[in-house]
């Protein structure tokens, strides 16, 4: 069987640095090492990579930066087909182009063949408004119907002894 793609959102690595919520962060320090050991195949965006870099709290920039150099990722570039989808998003209400960078998490991770978005972004990306719009935008270019989830969905029980 094929691993799962799945496609790191900011909010995924950031939360592996965040004590203001408890949940998020033992969820995705306990998916850390899965993803270290290679038991998904991980994919990543240049968006991921700039929101990282204008963070001005320079300490966790570089936490964020260290964690992702524990990875073996595939990094997307920005294209047209990904500006496409983006505006595409835009144009069927499902996000609005003050959520553009979210558009294109969310699109890059589409022409990636990502199987899931992990993100933490309640408001804007993992609700079921977006995830039905992705759905559809998803059916009407033609990729595989990708689920938006926190890291807590990925975690195998049993492999990881915060997950038992």
């Amino acid at each position: 069987m094929r691993k799962l793609k799945i496609y790191l959102e900011t909010t995924a690595v950031s939360n592996l640095d965040d004590q203001r919520n408890p949940e998020r962060l033992k969820e995705m320090r306990a998916l850390w090492p899965l993803l270290k050991q290679g038991m998904y195949d991980v994919v990543i965006s240049w968006v991921v990579q700039e929101e990282i870099e204008n963070n001005k709290n320079l300490m966790k920039k570089d936490r964020l930066n260290e964690y992702l150099s524990e990875l073996d990722y595939e990094l997307i570039n920005r294209d047209e087909t990904i500006e496409t989808i983006a505006q595409d998003i835009i144009a069927n209400n499902i996000l609005t182009i003050k959520n553009y960078r979210d558009c294109l998490h969310i699109a890059s991770a589409m022409v990636s063949n990502c199987d899931c978005i992990v993100s933490y972004n309640f408001d804007d990306i993992n609700n079921i408004r977006t995830i039905k719009g992705v759905q559809a935008i998803s059916m009407k270019y033609g990729y595989i119907n990708m689920n938006i989830v926190t890291g807590g969905a990925l975690l195998v029980k049993g492999e990881n002894d915060d997950t038992k």
